[in-house]
């Protein structure tokens, strides 16, 4: 453990003492890598001494209990060994997971894209469900949520919704949206009381700063064109919409929320980015083979990962079998519980994979 700490010592300064030269100052790539590593090591660093103190605490407890006869300090010792057994052991879990190789795109804000699936209406409809849960959850995290295109339709749904999120390690909270959301209810519409199952996707995206993926321009086409709401009605008088087209990859990305088509623009080219950043360390990650094969995030989009049951008032997550009851209470943003066991579940893959 003293050899881990004075690793992390070490490595520390050695970063400060890169971050301070000109050359590493002059590269804006390394200077980001260099400070997100600053980052983890500075709370690996307090963990370590948190640890120390602690132990150091527990130490004087233990010695006060062996040499104190006194029935009322002894029995104050014996409280705070246990409190301190109980700190060393929380310490030492936190200090495991710190351990664990940190995934690059935690810190990042992410871009959302929630597309209906099959279900019709009723599909696009819980489409709007979701988009408003998942913002409900950003203002709990004290996250900013905005929309960058959207797609409604005429019975207040979405076809499709693109959106970011910024804020504190967004990716390493949502990462785990990724894949088939499937919910099973009767639609108000149904006279029979039959139930229907529809599906949403979601991709969770983490957000490619230009410093990470350089776009060509000779590799795109833009094309401008005027913005249309739903049904196809034209809702504005300029061409303010935009589609970027990635010639090598055939990728299309349609902004045009925005009344400015520089603002469609800049928009259109970070989704762009973040689409291909993802589509870049998903084939990275299969050239690697990696044994978890991103078991709990950030999957295979075709996968279906969740259910929202509404008879039964369930929701049930498939890939680690874990259901929460509530509904009401789960779209309106309180998904803590789900979120927690699933980013407890992937830390216990990762340290069994490390062995």
């Amino acid at each position: 453990m003293i050899d881990k700490y004075d690793e992390i010592i070490k490595e520390l300064k050695e970063i400060e003492a890169r971050l301070a030269s000109p050359e590493v100052l002059s590269d804006q790539k390394e200077v980001t890598i260099l400070s997100r590593r600053r980052v983890q090591l500075l709370e690996l660093a307090r963990l370590f001494e948190a640890r120390k103190i602690t132990q150091k605490n527990l130490d004087e407890a233990e010695s006060v209990l062996t040499n104190e006869t006194d029935q009322a300090y002894v029995s104050l010792a014996e409280a705070e060994i246990a409190e301190k057994k109980a700190s060393l052991e929380k310490l030492d879990r936190d200090i495991e997971v710190a351990l664990l190789p940190q995934d690059e795109n935690d810190a990042k804000n992410i871009i959302v894209e929630i597309r209906a699936g099959a279900g019709g209406d009723e599909s696009s409809l819980f489409s709007a469900e979701l988009f408003r849960m998942y913002c409900r959850y950003a203002e709990t995290k004290g996250w900013k949520a905005e929309v960058l295109d959207s797609h409604p339709n005429d019975v207040g749904g979405y076809k499709e919704i693109i959106f970011e999120i910024k804020g504190k390690d967004v990716y390493k909270y949502l990462k785990y949206e990724s894949g088939v959301h499937r919910v099973q209810r009767v639609p108000e519409t149904e006279s029979s009381g039959r139930i229907h199952t529809s599906t949403v996707t979601v991709a969770v995206l983490p957000e490619a700063e230009e410093i990470e993926l350089a776009i060509d321009p000779k590799e795109i086409r833009i094309d401008v064109f005027r913005s249309s709401g739903p049904g196809g009605q034209s809702v504005n008088t300029t061409d303010s919409a935009v589609r970027i087209t990635h010639i090598p990859t055939g990728m299309i990305v349609t902004v045009q929320d925005e009344k400015s088509q520089i603002k469609n623009r800049e928009k259109a080219l970070s989704i762009l980015r973040s689409r291909l950043l993802a589509q870049k360390q998903e084939d990275e990650a299969k050239k690697r083979g990696d044994a978890r094969k991103i078991q709990i995030g950030s999957g295979d989009r075709s996968e279906k990962i969740r259910t929202y049951n509404f008879p039964q008032d369930r929701i049930t997550d498939h890939r680690i079998n874990y259901s929460v009851h509530s509904l009401p209470t789960f779209l309106s943003g309180n998904i803590d519980d789900m979120v927690d066991r699933l980013l407890e579940v992937d830390r216990e893959e990762a340290i069994k994979s490390l062995g």
